[in-house]
């Protein structure tokens, strides 16, 4: 797509974001609000910057902390103190538009899925035309609590009345307003200043732009839109249950259409940034969170809950599995029912098939985990670490706890398997420390078990 500088002159963007979310029924801006794991602005802002624009201004109200974290450090937070309309709110950006001449393009971020081919065809509009404002038009759904765009004679907007302002006439008018805009720079902030609030909310109204630019002899250009979802503000929790199905049902095309199976797609939940590769197998009622990679050949069955995890080639997760943040699995890795791990590596080959958790820890490859066994740090801030390959220590930890409930208690003993040769053995405290001897016999030996006070580990990989 063409940067900004193909309409003719340099871009900017306002985002009016500073709606409470008083119909939300919530102490969250409005904005703020995820669909698909991400804030309602979120997805507006990705539009918005593939326009390259040379500002990106975004609207708070006076709770801006919240806000800036959701904002990337190149956008501009302007702060309207009052919350006196659309009209005043774009007041509020005008100290960062000083002396700008170029297109500036009005948003409503709680209308966060406009599409960048409607973006380009709106500012194309204006400058082909010459009008001074050019404002996007809907005519199809339902326009109710929308404002009505009346056009005059040559098909250029003659003025925007909002709802409760219409009367019984005007509101019969099937074209509604959506709030998005492309006003000139040089003549934005004088017409902002003649808003009045002649109105029935008392407010600063942005729709009164093009009665002001008609009264100054300049047109406003309308471009027609047909398609009501795209522009759809979310309001209400219900709307935002209505963006969530409609944005699951285009990542779901997306995911099936890049090579992945979704057994039932209907029940598979995705994240805005799932990354599928292809011959990948979902099976029904599975949810991914956000940050979430999946490569080719995997397999993820039924039940499964997934989020910040990393699954390598042809690994089979489920049913019942659920996989945390920073976990990593390798190759061809087997995570079983009711298995859940959290920000651990699983070598190539390995299996935790039923009844585990795995927390803070590094499996080695082709790691065979039994029912119950719980790898995870219990003191210290390094890993555990169990492995089957020879000359591996077992454990690199001061202090851990690898293993799962059992009768063991404090006294139990770290031993060998009948088929090794060595006698090491060693006396479990209530604190287990790894010991010098224990390693260097770990370098030894790949068959072994280890009972901890009310827990234990098991594996092999024996010649």
């Amino acid at each position: 797509m063409p940067p900004s500088s193909f309409y003719g002159q340099s871009l900017a963007c306002i985002i009016l974001a500073a709606g409470m979310g008083t119909r939300m029924v919530s102490r969250l801006p409005k904005v703020l609000h995820p669909v698909a794991g991400r804030p309602l602005i979120g997805w507006l802002l990705e539009t918005v910057q593939d326009l390259s624009p040379e500002k990106i201004i975004v609207v708070s109200g006076p709770d801006k902390t919240a806000l800036e974290s959701a904002i990337p450090p190149s956008a501009i937070l302007a702060v309207q103190s009052d919350r006196k309309g659309t009209g005043d709110a774009v007041r509020s950006a005008l100290p960062d538009l000083k002396d700008f001449s170029g297109d500036v393009l009005i948003l409503m971020g709680d209308a966060p899925f406009i599409s960048r081919e409607t973006l380009d065809r709106l500012l194309t509009l204006r400058r082909k035309t010459g009008a001074a404002l050019a404002v996007a038009a809907v005519e199809d759904g339902d326009p109710s609590g929308y404002g009505r765009m009346i056009l005059d004679a040559g098909g250029f907007l003659n003025r925007i009345v909002e709802d409760k302002d219409c009367t019984p006439e005007e509101k019969k008018t099937r074209l509604w307003n959506p709030g998005l805009y492309c006003v000139d720079g040089a003549r934005l902030g004088e017409w902002i200043g003649r808003i009045d609030t002649a109105n029935a909310q008392g407010e600063y109204y942005l729709t009164d732009l093009p009665k002001i630019a008609s009264a100054d002899n300049a047109k406003t250009a309308v471009l027609i839109c047909d398609k009501a979802d795209e522009f759809t503000g979310i309001n209400t929790r219900e709307h935002l249950a209505r963006a969530e199905k409609t944005i699951q049902k285009k990542l779901r095309r997306s995911a099936m259409a890049g090579g992945a199976t979704l057994v039932d797609p209907k029940t598979v939940y995705l994240s805005w940034d799932t990354k599928i590769g292809q011959d990948v197998t979902i099976g029904p009622h599975v949810v991914f969170g956000p940050g979430v990679e999946i490569a080719d050949g995997a397999e993820i069955l039924p039940f499964c809950h997934i989020e910040g995890a990393k699954i390598g080639p042809g690994a089979r997760i489920g049913p019942f599995a659920r996989l945390r943040r920073g976990t990593v699995l390798e190759d061809d890795v087997h995570i079983g029912n009711f298995v859940e791990v959290k920000n651990a590596t699983i070598g190539a080959g390995a299996k935790a098939g039923h009844l585990t958790y795995i927390g803070d820890a590094q499996i080695g490859a082709r790691s065979n985990i039994g029912a119950g066994p719980s790898p995870a740090i219990t003191t210290g801030s390094t890993s555990t670490t169990v492995s089957t390959s020879t000359k591996r220590p077992l454990a690199r930890a001061a202090n851990v706890c690898v293993a799962f409930s059992s009768d063991l208690a404090i006294g139990a003993e770290t031993h060998c398997r009948p088929e090794c040769d060595s006698s090491l053995v060693a006396t479990v405290s209530a604190t287990y420390s790894a010991t010098n001897n224990l390693a260097e016999h770990t370098e030894r030996c790949t068959s072994f078990s280890i009972s901890f006070p009310m827990q234990s580990f098991g594996h092999q990989d024996h010649p």
